[in-house]
């Protein structure tokens, strides 16, 4: 495990699922400066609301969106900072990369050829004009999935970073990307990743990330269920659906349900 050098280097927690007080508490202890918080299936603006309630002095909280492209069978997850306008879920690949380069987003890609929810070494080829950074250690991976995530970086000459992933507050500061910038606000971050800083990436070994990883897959299995998808957002109403109102038809010809 690595840990901060002399001079100025900021401890990011680059990709979190779940945000409370008690994400709080540990990030803080674990001496994070700043965590990026995307939730599955809740809006840009809500996000943003939550994230701002929940910053401190201490610690940044950052939003993003985690989109999921294509049909919940063969979703890929992309990850975008700095998005001025929201983007649904379930919309193709393409066309949400498309909307990424319109509003300048910042892109990374979180489990690159995890399962099925991620993005493949074809995809990273296609889309390096797009993308800024991708995930070379995801806590919820066994060893073989985070080596072959570090050849695609260093095959595809990407710029890495890594995140607890956290769905459980528990997961929190098991690994974080370390800039060498001060990292303050949300541009702070945008500009690390846009100007390819140097950094490296921490994640903690021994029976704290193994309990990590077990907990992180259970969690996965149930989140993975139909019962959920078919809850969750088929419907057309849910927030991120392309068909729901607030994306005002825009999506209508990229969707996939």
């Amino acid at each position: 495990m690595s840990d901060v050098s002399d001079g100025v280097a900021s401890r990011v927690d680059c990709h979190t699922k779940v945000l409370n007080e008690a994400v709080i508490e540990r990030a803080t202890e674990a001496g994070l400066d700043a965590i990026v918080y995307a939730p599955h299936f809740r809006r840009l603006p809500e996000i943003r609301e939550i994230a701002a309630r929940y910053s401190t002095e201490e610690l940044l909280v950052i939003p993003a969106r985690e989109v999921f492209t294509g049909t919940w069978t063969d979703r890929k997850h992309v990850l975008a900072l700095g998005l001025e306008e929201p983007v649904p879920d379930f919309i193709s690949l393409e066309a949400a990369m498309a909307e990424f380069d319109r509003q300048d987003a910042t892109v990374l890609v979180p489990h690159p050829e995890f399962a099925t929810v991620s993005l493949t070494a074809a995809d990273l080829y296609r889309y390096e004009g797009t993308i800024d950074s991708i995930e070379i250690f995801n806590p919820k991976h066994l060893p073989h999935h985070n080596r072959q995530a570090r050849e695609l970086a260093t095959e595809l000459e990407y710029p890495p970073f890594t995140s607890s992933y956290a769905h459980l507050p528990r997961s929190i500061g098991s690994a974080y990307t370390v800039f060498e910038r001060a990292i303050e606000t949300e541009q702070d971050l945008l500009d690390a990743f846009d100007d390819g800083v140097s950094r490296r990436v921490v994640y903690k070994n021994g029976l704290r990330r193994w309990r990590t990883t077990a907990n992180e897959l259970l969690h996965l299995g149930y989140e993975n269920t139909w019962e959920k998808a078919d809850r969750l957002f088929l419907s057309g109403t849910e927030p991120t659906h392309p068909d729901h109102i607030a994306y005002d038809g825009r999506f209508d010809d990229a969707a996939v349900y």
